[in-house]
């Protein structure tokens, strides 16, 4: 059996991790960004964050979940396969994973409109895809020792 080649999770995960977030801002800068404005003047959301720091924990999440997804994959290898195929599905399941349950719970609950649950869950799942396609496209298992 391969070790997992934890250097290359952690450059799978820094290149997914790049990626997811860039989308992150995407849906949320571009796509969303009226539907916010429109919610603050109705008082709908605040401002500004209750948390300060909200922004670098998103970013640091992301990356943390992207991590998760390549390492996810790294070990589905062995019994899964290597490939788009595996990473695909590893893909789905933490996308659905960190992007479903909590957004259908806002779309059934909130007063909000479903647009935002809807783009918010979009933003995981199909950030969790790219993110884990592309540490899976960068990830190598580790050398074996000489003799193995």
């Amino acid at each position: 059996m391969t070790a997992i080649n934890k250097r290359r999770v952690w450059l799978g995960a820094l290149a997914g991790g790049v990626v997811w977030n860039a989308w992150s801002f995407v849906v949320n800068g571009a796509i969303l960004a009226p539907r916010y404005q429109a919610a603050q003047a109705a008082g709908q959301f605040l401002a500004q964050p209750r948390y300060g720091s909200f922004l670098p924990v998103w970013v640091l999440t992301i990356f943390a979940l992207s991590y998760i997804a390549t390492l996810l994959y790294a070990s589905a290898r062995a019994t899964c396969g290597p490939g788009p195929k595996t990473a695909l599905g590893i893909g789905v399941m933490v996308g659905f994973v960190s992007g479903f349950p909590h957004n259908f719970a806002i779309l059934c609950w909130s007063t909000m409109g479903r647009a935002s649950p809807f783009w918010w869950a979009l933003e995981m799942g199909l950030g969790a895809i790219a993110a884990t396609l592309i540490g899976a496209w960068l990830y190598r298992d580790a050398a074996s020792p000489a003799g193995s």
